[in-house]
């Protein structure tokens, strides 16, 4: 899962908020050094990630995608998530993504002088180019893969995987529509 998706699945619980969006770049044991809110939230992402990883419906995707983007069809996968999540936003909450996005912002805004220096840059950009929303659209997906190709040691075009997005939309909506709500069941704990 990408940021939208952590940050939903958060709840309203700042700690888990903060947490989730911060975790990559928190590395090992590190989540300690952290308020205990902000830690668990930290502990959720990495159990996303690790129940996404591991699922067959995600690796199904991860899969179809391995052939032309090999060791990136993870990270397109997760943006593939995120992308139909914002597209059917409505289906899982009753908050309008641009709401939930600016909400998101302030909280993570809030906290930032603590956040790790990486995490720090990701949400200037974030917030200032409203990734969240944009995750809505084909082209604020597009973009945002070209983005994190340009980022990589090792250049992948990436972004060219949107037309595999197009010719096969209902297999890859499918895809997240069976699983998400698995992962919702999933981590409810967290926000127990």
């Amino acid at each position: 899962m990408n940021f939208l998706a952590h940050l939903y699945l958060a709840g309203e619980d700042e700690g888990l908020i903060v947490g989730n969006f911060i975790a990559d770049s928190v590395k090992g044991n590190k989540y300690n050094d952290y308020a205990p809110g902000i830690a668990k939230g930290i502990q959720m992402h990495r159990e996303i990630d690790f129940f996404s990883d591991t699922h067959p419906v995600y690796r199904q995707t991860v899969h179809r995608l391995a052939p032309t983007y090999g060791k990136f069809s993870g990270v397109i996968t997760d943006m593939f998530y995120d992308y139909f999540l914002a597209l059917y936003w409505k289906d899982y909450s009753d908050k309008p993504l641009d709401a939930f996005a600016q909400d998101a912002y302030s909280i993570l805004l809030k906290y930032q002088a603590d956040f790790p220096e990486k995490s720090r840059i990701i949400l200037t950009y974030m917030s200032k180019y409203n990734w969240l929303v944009s995750y809505a659209k084909i082209e604020g997906l597009r973009r945002a893969l070209k983005g994190l190709s340009e980022r990589m040691k090792y250049y992948s075009p990436m972004d060219e995987a949107v037309k595999e997005l197009e010719k096969d939309f209902e297999l890859y909506r499918n895809d997240f529509v069976e699983f998400f709500p698995l992962l919702q069941k999933h981590v409810e704990h967290f926000k127990a």
